[in-house]
């Protein structure tokens, strides 16, 4: 699909959502719309309320920042937005006569967490007819759901930590049975919600009496949970993977290390957005690399991701390389990761951006 030659192609940037990661959506669509060339784009900012509206948002991207002492902005809009197949964008107010903004050539889904990222979103656009940028919507689901991304790698055999799966109500029903399956993995665990982003509600438990709560925090955002087995002090890196065009095979950047300070049990939540916690480049021997980027993009087609995606990992003591996860919508801010791997690597943000649009523009919507 492509925009009519009379204008310039227009993006709908879509953001925030019902999720706990609604701020982090938020911040990182600022920055995007912030890079996104008017001279090039029509740019059209759509928030998600927090109770599902879909409203028109100012172009200001500045009120989607992050406050200086760390103030989480939200989707404030009021004019009601809604995308239909034949019309694109339309605003409806009460008292008034809908105002058609037109046809959408990309939807720019800086979504995170359920409701959004999560295939529903990508789901929606596909029966619309709207290219859009980023996985499909299997790969969306799956890559929100660490129980079945985990499924589908060992299926592909590729190495990751051993865990236990706590199934909803599950934990309330029978939390005897829990315990035991949790203890027969080695301390610490990592207790996370199945279904959520951003390290909200995990725990690091470096005691079993420790667990019950670990597993109430993270039920409060999903009730569907997920206990790792640690890594042992292993090193974590991650990296970037982009879809090839035309064919080509996917492209993966520099690799970075997390390097979180002694005042965290782990890359929490103040770790990723509020400190500087990695080095790009990482350290890490030739044939070590080598691994990282193989299993990366063995990752990425494993999901049958399309677009992008942040592979994270672990680096054992003896250079084993184990997968941790796939990201599919990153954080995007500009000082967000994803986009630090790619600066790394020779693609400044703007440019990044502009390369994930025309992925979206080069391929159909439906089946492919």
């Amino acid at each position: 699909m492509s925009s009519p030659a009379d204008r310039k192609p227009r993006i709908a940037v879509v953001f925030g959502g019902r999720s706990s990661e609604h701020s982090i959506s938020c911040i990182s669509a600022g920055s995007v719309i912030a890079a996104l060339d008017p001279e090039k784009y029509d740019v059209v900012p759509v928030g998600i309320a927090t109770d599902g509206r879909w409203v028109l948002e100012s172009a200001d991207p500045g009120h989607l920042a992050l406050g200086a002492g760390g103030e989480l902005p939200s989707v404030t809009g009021d004019r009601e937005v809604a995308l239909t197949p034949g019309q694109g964008l339309v605003v409806t107010e009460p008292g008034n006569v809908p105002n058609v903004l037109g046809e959408v050539d990309v939807v720019f889904p800086v979504m995170h967490g359920p409701w959004g990222q999560d295939g529903t979103l990508q789901g929606l656009l596909e029966m619309a007819g709207v290219p859009y940028v980023g996985a499909g919507v299997l790969a969306s689901a799956v890559g929100t759901d660490k129980h079945f991304m985990k499924q589908l790698f060992m299926a592909a055999g590729l190495p990751v930590l051993p865990y236990v799966l706590v199934r909803p109500g599950e934990w309330e029903r029978d939390a005897a049975t829990v315990r035991e399956a949790v203890q027969a993995l080695d301390l610490p665990v990592f207790v996370k919600p199945a279904r959520a982003g951003s390290s909200f509600g995990i725990t690091r438990v470096d005691d079993v009496a420790d667990l019950d709560a670990a597993i109430e925090e993270a039920c409060r955002f999903d009730p569907k949970v997920i206990v790792e087995a640690g890594a042992g002090g292993a090193r974590e890196v991650e990296i970037g993977v982009l879809q090839g065009r035309n064919g080509a095979p996917p492209a993966t950047s520099e690799i970075a290390e997390i390097t979180v300070g002694d005042g965290h049990a782990f890359y929490d939540f103040e770790a990723k957005y509020l400190e500087e916690s990695y080095r790009i480049p990482a350290e890490l021997p030739d044939e070590v690399a080598a691994d990282v980027r193989d299993i990366a993009v063995q990752a990425f087609r494993t999901l049958d991701v399309e677009g992008l995606a942040r592979v994270d990992f672990f680096v054992e003591h003896d250079g084993r390389v184990v997968l941790n996860e796939v990201e599919t919508m990153p954080g995007f801010t500009a000082t967000s990761m994803f986009p630090l791997l790619w600066q790394a690597t020779g693609l400044t943000y703007p440019e990044l951006i502009e390369r994930l649009v025309d992925l979206a523009l080069d391929r159909p919507t439906g089946l492919r």
